[in-house]
Formats: C-alpha cells, sequence, structure tokens
C-alpha cells in the first residue's frame, strides 16, 4: 500500500472521527435543552403553613398540592414530589402559600421557630421580585421602609413612603409555574413570597397598595431615617436638587 493510499485512509478516519464528535456534541446539547424545557410535577404550599406544622398535617388539611414547573425554573431547589419518609418532621418557619416544598425547610419536632408578633400585630405576605426586594438582602429579622409608585387622586404617577419602618418575619423564594406567562430570554423565573409583621390599618395599606400599585422595599440599616411625610416623586420634581 502505498504512502499516498496511507495518507488518504488516515484523513478519512480522521474526518470520520470529527463528524461522531460533533454529532455526539450536538445531541448532547439538545438533551440538555430537552431536559430545561421539560415539565416536571413537584409539591406546593397552597397557603401559608405555619412553624411546628408536620408534613402529615398539611396534607391532611389540604395544605399541599402537585404543580408542574419547568424544570429549569427549579434549578438549585431541592423540590419533592411526594411526602413519602417526611411525614412527622415539621415545618421551621413560615412556608409560604406557593413556595415548592424542600426538605430543608423540615425538621425534627421541636426545633421549629414561631416567629414572635408584637400584641396586636398580624403578619400580611407580599410578592415581590428581585429589584422590589433589594435583591436577596431582605430576609426575616429585616427592617424595610415600604414605597409605592400608583397613580395619586388627580390622575398623576408618583412614589412615595407608604410605610416607615416594618419588620419582616419570613421570606421564601418561589417560582413561576410552567402555565405563566414565560418570561424572556435571560429573564429570572424567581420572585419572593415575604411575610411583614403589621397592624391592621397598615397592613389594610400594604394590600390596596399592592392591588392598585407596585411595592418597593428600602432595607433600613442601624442608623437609616425615612419621612412619611416628604412629598413623593413624580415627572414633575423628578430632577429637584435637596
Amino acid at each position: 500500500m502505498g504512502r499516498r493510499t496511507l495518507l488518504l485512509l488516515a484523513a478519512l478516519v480522521l474526518a470520520a472521527l470529527g463528524t461522531t464528535g460533533v454529532f455526539l456534541y450536538v445531541n448532547s446539547v439538545d438533551e440538555r435543552a430537552a431536559e430545561g424545557n421539560q415539565v416536571v410535577s413537584v409539591l406546593v404550599a397552597t397557603e401559608a403553613i405555619p412553624p411546628g406544622t408536620t408534613v402529615r398535617q398539611a396534607s391532611e388539611e389540604g395544605f399541599l398540592d402537585q404543580r408542574e414547573f419547568l424544570r429549569r425554573s427549579l434549578a438549585g431547589l431541592d423540590t419533592r414530589s411526594s411526602i413519602t419518609g417526611m411525614e412527622d418532621q415539621e415545618a421551621l418557619a413560615t412556608i409560604a402559600e406557593g413556595q415548592p416544598i424542600q426538605p430543608s425547610q423540615f425538621g425534627p419536632p421541636g426545633q421549629s421557630n414561631q416567629p414572635s408578633l408584637a400584641e396586636g400585630d398580624l403578619a400580611v405576605s407580599v410578592e415581590l421580585d428581585d429589584p422590589a426586594r433589594v435583591a436577596a438582602l431582605v430576609g426575616a429579622g429585616s427592617r424595610v421602609a415600604v414605597f409605592v409608585t400608583g397613580v395619586d387622586g388627580g390622575g398623576q404617577s408618583s412614589t412615595r413612603l407608604l410605610l416607615e419602618d416594618v419588620t419582616v418575619i419570613a421570606a421564601g423564594a418561589t417560582t413561576v409555574d410552567a402555565g405563566a406567562e414565560p418570561a424572556g430570554e435571560g429573564d429570572e423565573l424567581t420572585k419572593a413570597l415575604l411575610t411583614l409583621a403589621v397592624d391592621q390599618v397598615e397592613a389594610q395599606k400594604i394590600i390596596y397598595a399592592s392591588q392598585n400599585g407596585q411595592l418597593h422595599l428600602g432595607l433600613l440599616g442601624g442608623d437609616s431615617t425615612v419621612n412619611i411625610s416628604e412629598n413623593g416623586t413624580d415627572a414633575a420634581n423628578l430632577f429637584d436638587q435637596p
């Protein structure tokens, strides 16, 4: 067999190997993409589950249900599709409505952390996206100022301070399920349910504002000061100097 024939055979072998490699790579990419778009069924809280509630109790009282999510929207979450093996464990903290159920949310009896409410206060939950809740900086125990953007009685859109100092007693990530409006490419699918300790008047303000405007939180530090009497910001005074 001549040298030219050997070189030709070697070239054909390399070409075949290269084609096979490309095929296997493309096939693996397609498989990963298909897995990300796969719809999976997981357990979620159909309403807020109080600390100390066992998984069995939550199931018997109808607090748990199966819902479908895109697999990619659950990335990083250790979700479950059944309560098998978890029946006697208790919720360690409040599990907000809509949250996928994860084993880390539960523990042995007696380890739950019931958030304390001052006498006369009640708990109200709001769902906010990452910018509106100061990304991941706001959690249980945080003190926040609550702002609202909406249309006032004169038809003018403005942003104003709604509540000066509110305590967050629970925070949990949630996701958009497979039936929701799809987000644009590269958009995050996560929001957060935050539970706030407020009195009745504050609760009414938060509920009304969340239904008729957009809420944003400001994380308060030890020496933060806000003034609810200050005028709001609108198009007319946006660029005014202090």
